[in-house]
């Protein structure tokens, strides 16, 4: 579980004075914590729902890095990017386009799906078969290419 490393980690960080890691640990340690203390929420996150909120934490510093670079704020997008690289390495590594794509044509040929009107029910078990080891966009990407 993340949650239990991130302490440890945070620790390194302050003592070599890393503040790129500090930064990205502080941040998945928050975002935990908020998870944690959710109205409705379990005392305990599962793997599962920490992947999920790591996952979140990645697309938010990549979209903001994007807004970034398109404003010219270079160096505001490296702080992002930085985070990224923090956040990323407590993520299950991450699929190669290739092996996603070949993981895509065996869902849809095991599922009977022929048009793009199969998209959805192909996307909830690609996502599900997925989770935490491709990014969303290139999995939409790829599973509305092999429907075309």
């Amino acid at each position: 579980m993340v949650s239990s490393i991130i302490d440890q980690e945070i620790k390194k960080a302050m003592l070599a004075k890393d503040q790129a890691s500090l930064r990205g640990l502080r941040a998945i340690k928050a975002a935990l914590l908020v998870a944690r203390t959710e109205k409705g929420s379990a005392e305990e996150i599962t793997e599962d729902a920490e992947m999920k909120i790591l996952q979140r934490l990645i697309k938010q510093r990549k979209e903001s890095s994007d807004i970034y670079k398109q404003q010219g704020r270079e160096d505001l997008a490296v702080i992002e990017d930085e985070e990224i690289t923090v956040i990323s390495q407590f993520m299950p590594q991450q699929l190669s386009k290739e092996e996603v794509e070949a993981l895509i044509a065996k869902l849809i040929q095991d599922s009977g799906a022929s048009t793009v009107k199969d998209m959805g029910r192909i996307m909830g078990l690609a996502n599900k078969e997925l989770a935490g080891k491709a990014d969303g966009k290139l999995i939409a990407e790829i599973v509305k290419n092999q429907l075309a």
